[in-house]
């Protein structure tokens, strides 16, 4: 669990290949994992047009 001074907690984050569909897999991950606590967060490397990070949160 996320402790109670900082609510979101950083658990794992990876760089891969931009997928332009990666967006629909976040959205639907945070949608139907929201109830066990997880939250999960997409960015395009701004150093890197052809990179994307994901990090997975506990909430």
């Amino acid at each position: 669990m996320a402790d109670e001074n900082n609510r979101i907690k950083l658990i794992a984050h990876r760089d891969f290949d931009r997928r332009d569909d990666m967006y629909e897999i976040v959205d639907f991950l945070n949608k139907n994992l929201k109830t066990k606590g997880l939250m999960f967060g997409l960015r395009n490397d701004p150093d890197d047009e052809k990179k994307m990070t994901i990090k997975i949160y506990e909430v």
